[in-house]
Formats: C-alpha cells, structure tokens, sequence
C-alpha cells in the first residue's frame, strides 16, 4: 500500500498557505468584542486538540469588510505559528461560527479536495510526523516561530484520495468518540454547577420554604434538610445554621508528599502514571505517591488566567506531584467535587502573590472563605455528585484510552507503515 504513496514538499502539494491580514485595518485591542458579526481567533481557540471556543473575541461586519486577507472558508485548517507553533483547527460545517479570521499568528492551510482531503491534511498537521518536522525548522528562542517559506520544507505522505478517504475514516470515528465523550462530560459538569449555585448561591429551597413552598423537585425528606430563613453573618446572610469557615477546615491538604522529579530523574521513571505540576500534567512516571480524588490547584505559575483565574485540576487515581502545586481533598462532610464548585465560583485575585509569576500561597489559600451548611446536607449533597462524577471519570478515561489508541494509529495510517484493514480492526475493537 505505502509503496504507491508520494512524499512532497508542501509547496509542491495540492494546497494553498494563506497568510492572515497585517495591514492598517488590522483590529486594534480596543475594537474585540465578547460577541459580534466575526470571530477573530486568539491562541486560545487554536489548541493541540483542535478549536476551543471558551474564550472568544469577535470583530464588527463594517471590520471584517476592511480585511483583505486571512477569512476562513469551509475545510479549512488553521495552524499557529508564532509563540506556540503547530497548534491546529479544522473549520467544518460543524462549527457555530459563520464567519472566522486569524490573527497574525496563524496561517490558513487549504487544499485541492480532489487532490488532498481536508480532514487528511488536518490528521497529518496533528501527527508527529508534522511536529518533528516543525522542530527542525521553527527559528526563535524567545518567541518561536514557522514562517511560510520554511513551513513549505515540510514533506507530507500523499495517498491516493480513496486510501485518504479510509484513513480519515478510521481516524475520524475514534475523534467523534473522544468528541462526544467531551460533550457528556461539560454537560454532567454544567449539571452539578447548575445545582450547586441553586442550592448554596442562590439559595432556592431556603427561599421556597420562606415562602410556604415546597421547594421544585423535592418531597418533604429533602426539603427538610435547609433552613428557613436567614440569618447575618460577616460575610452577609447565609441560611440560618451554615457559615462561612476558612478553606482549611473543608480539605485535607497533602503538601508534605509533593517531590519534585528533574527532568532527567523523570526521563529515568517513564511509566504508567501521571506526573503533576502547577495544575498540569508534566509526564508520566513508573511509580505513584497518592491513590484517589484529589484537587490540584496552582501554587506557583498555572493561577493566571485572563478570565476567572481557572487554577483547579480535578484528578483521580494513582499519580505523582512535584512541589508547584497543592493537593486538596474534602472533609468535614464535604465532598472533593463539592469543594470544586465552591472554588470554581469564588474570584481568587486578592489571594495571589507575585507579578513576574503568578503564585497562590498555602497561606493565602487559607484566606479564601467557603460556606459550610449542615453535615448533613453536605453529605446528601455529596452523594448526588458521586454518580455525576463516576460517570464523569469513566468517560475521561474512555476518552484518554481512545486518544492514546488515535495517537499510536495516526502516524503509522498516515505514512503508511499500518494497513487500513489491521487499523479498523483495532479501531472496532476499541469502540465496542
């Protein structure tokens, strides 16, 4: 099979690199909207597993008219390269979005469908075969980058369209898995938010029972379990009974077994489990300290964040930490996952230290206040959130399982080196 394949250069491949548009009508910092006609990606939207519209910045029609170059059309994929290189979008019709510009950091990759699938050069720019290629040709220390000239050195496999057609097939169904497996999740985490703010921010059945209610969705046994009225404290007034306490009294912190691995010492240890860091996953190490659900959250540059300060990482199972970040668990009643949400709603900015790097302290932690209601509210709560999170693990497992198998299969499908047949066999058997 991979003997009938071409290998060429970029610029000899059916495709187009259109740069973006660095003119004088280029949008200035004060012309970004949070909504509006066009969507003017930022690095955030463009990420190692394709686009992530959380964080969106829109330009004006009258803008978006101004701008000569750099809109994207459908099949297009957008690849960073200025800063973070080799991050790559896939514009389809799936995308909400109508109307979509680059920033000058990116460039547009678009080619002849009859010639070179889309979502083909769309696998290729994931795989490693890309990416190594990128590493011998990106310039810049400080700020890295991959100018056009040099990005069309990069030798891509050409199939022909229908062995491309397979391989995108095969690929395709294991991402609309991992895809979906995403989706459920944000929905199973919107529906524990949605729950908790009802009962501990917005105070909904303390309120319904005030007003001779009994509270919606709930029989006489639960409603029993909030107050009500409510009563002063230095905070303002919570339900009467419950109060605000320091973090410290609803977690157990495990700081003391944080060790730091050097990169050399963790290049020794490859193995089975994750190695965590400042709230990110740093690799994976043959051994484990903790074995559980925990929360990490940033103790030294992973709390800036331009909108909220997302500085949590929920985590389970068997890993290792090294010293740049703090291990959390529930107590006192309180569920880990019911710490969670409490944290993900509280602004942390007057807790954080340092100006060149961003830094949430132990001791600053424990100024950050948490409202505590009745134990045992708090444990009736905790077993609501405990079959939303079984769900929620096993999900992210599944999804890491089939990213792996995605990863392993991409390079090999797409140089050639794996038949289609003995690839869909796996691919079958993964998603049974």
């Amino acid at each position: 099979m991979s003997s009938e394949w071409q290998r060429i250069q970029l610029a000899d491949a059916p495709l187009t690199i259109l740069d973006g548009d660095r003119g004088t009508n280029y949008p200035s910092q004060d012309e970004f909207t949070p909504s509006g006609h066009c969507l003017f990606l930022n690095t955030g939207n463009v990420t190692t597993e394709g686009f992530n519209f959380s964080n969106c910045a829109f330009i004006t029609a009258e803008k978006d008219a101004a701008l000569r170059k750099g809109k994207l059309v459908c099949n297009d994929v957008v690849l960073t390269t200025r800063g973070t290189v080799g991050n790559v979008g896939y514009f389809h019709e799936g995308v909400r979005f109508t109307h979509v510009r680059i920033n000058s950091g990116m460039v547009i990759l678009r080619s002849d469908q009859f010639k070179l699938s889309s979502y083909f050069l769309y696998l290729f720019v994931r795989s490693t075969l890309f990416k190594e290629q990128v590493k011998l040709l990106q310039s810049g220390s400080a700020q890295p980058q991959l100018p056009i000239r040099d990005m069309k050195r990069i030798e891509i496999p050409l199939p022909p369209i229908d062995d491309q057609a397979a391989i995108c097939d095969i690929l395709g169904t294991l991402d609309d898995r991992i895809t979906l497996l995403r989706e459920t999740n944000a929905t199973l985490e919107a529906i524990a938010q949605a729950q908790f703010k009802s009962w501990f921010v917005d105070f909904d059945p303390v309120r319904a029972k005030m007003e001779g209610r009994l509270p919606v969705g709930m029989d006489e046994a639960m409603a029993a379990l909030f107050p009500d009225s409510f009563e002063e404290s230095e905070l303002g007034l919570v339900p009467r009974g419950w109060s605000y306490v320091s973090l410290k009294e609803v977690v157990s912190i495990y700081d003391s077994k944080r060790v730091p691995l050097s990169g050399q010492e963790r290049e020794k240890r490859q193995g089975l489990y994750p190695y965590y860091g400042a709230a990110a996953l740093m690799d994976f190490v043959d051994d484990y300290l903790f074995d559980g659900i925990y929360l990490l959250t940033g103790e030294d540059g992973s709390v800036a964040n331009a909108s909220g300060f997302s500085i949590m990482q929920y985590v389970w199972g068997k890993f290792w930490v090294n010293n740049h970040a703090h291990i959390l668990q529930g107590k006192a009643g309180l569920a880990t996952e019911h710490v969670m949400l409490a944290l993900q709603g509280i602004n942390i900015t007057p807790y954080i230290t340092g100006a060149v790097q961003a830094k949430l302290s132990q001791t600053n932690m424990w100024r950050i206040n948490i409202l505590k209601p009745s134990l045992q509210l708090s444990e009736y709560f905790g077993s609501i959130l405990e079959p939303l999170f079984v769900r929620f693990r096993h999900n992210a497992e599944q999804a890491k399982t089939l990213s792996t198998l995605r990863d392993t299969l991409l390079p090999r499908l797409i140089s050639g080196q794996l038949r289609l047949p003995q690839a869909g066999s796996a691919t079958r058997e993964a998603l049974a």
